[in-house]
């Protein structure tokens, strides 16, 4: 008897939505409804859209606490020819949710397949107005301690737009941690309940957004995004202390002259001249070569 050859399944990386469940797309649904079985987050809420979609698919609870034990499994389906969906509370899975563990490991088999769809850092950033060109996504903020402080300062630095989830509870300290840190005049948006029946979204700097919730009984879910930090282009004096910096390192004019214009965004042309300047007052009477600039 020849040997059995047993061909790769698929797992379908599956959105749902964040709120309202007319969010879901058509072929996210056609996929729910296809696949042998759904690999969710909680079954309960996942359950609740399959009763709303009319889907009869089995679900089975997976996330990142059991997914060890179920892993060698789930890739024994998929390499037999199992078609499955993993799908997280709502959004998109791995996004600051469970999933990530058994899509690297299905991606070795070469069977993923990721669906495009809902996803509240998305839907916060593109209602915010601050620029999405670039921008980071935090996901939850340490709670405390000194790792909490150094992602705050960088958050508080950012010249990207930035987007973080928090909960309603650490929202006001978070913000009057922004305040207390420097980033006071930053510009912010606070969204909540994104996509649900009582979604709000609060404009400001981050001293009004903090003096708004200081006292508020928070409640549901929070996207926060910041406006990218403006960074004041250095001073004269910042300047000069590149220059003798680079002239210090040993580069000629010209070069110190490029250097100094790529640190600080000043003319080429009137860095040259400084560089000359400062070059000749630390150096009278030397005669300055072709091979020093």
């Amino acid at each position: 008897m020849p040997e059995r050859v047993l061909l790769p399944g698929r797992l379908y990386i599956v959105p749902t939505p964040i709120g309202n469940l007319e969010d879901i797309t058509v072929r996210a649904a056609r996929i729910l409804g296809c696949v042998h079985k759904i690999l969710a987050e909680d079954t309960r809420r996942t359950g609740i859209l399959c009763q709303h979609l009319k889907i009869g698919t089995p679900v089975i609870h997976v996330d990142d606490h059991n997914i060890h034990r179920l892993l060698p499994g789930i890739l024994e389906e998929l390499r037999g020819g199992a078609h499955l969906a993993l799908v997280s509370d709502a959004g998109t899975p791995g996004i600051s949710d469970p999933g990530v563990a058994l899509v690297r490991a299905a991606a070795g088999l070469g069977v993923v397949e990721a669906l495009p769809g809902a996803s509240a850092v998305t839907t916060a950033l593109s209602g915010s107005g601050f620029s999405g060109d670039r921008f980071v996504f935090e996901g939850f903020l340490p709670r405390k301690g000194r790792e909490r402080q150094i992602r705050l300062e960088a958050v508080a630095q950012e010249e990207r737009s930035v987007v973080f989830f928090e909960s309603p509870q650490r929202l006001a300290a978070t913000l009057a941690d922004l305040v207390a840190i420097g980033a006071g005049a930053r510009l912010g948006m606070v969204a909540r309940e994104l996509t649900k029946l009582h979604e709000s979204c609060y404009w400001g700097t981050l001293t009004e957004l903090a003096a708004r919730f200081a006292q508020a009984n928070v409640r549901g879910e929070i996207v926060v995004v910041l406006e990218g930090a403006t960074v004041a282009p250095p001073s004269d004096e910042q300047v000069f202390r590149l220059m003798d910096a680079a002239l210090a390192d040993g580069l000629g004019v010209r070069d110190a002259s490029r250097r100094v214009a790529e640190q600080s965004g000043r003319p080429v042309s009137w860095l040259y001249a400084l560089a000359l300047r400062r070059r000749c007052a630390d150096h009278p009477g030397e005669e300055i070569k072709d091979s020093d600039v």
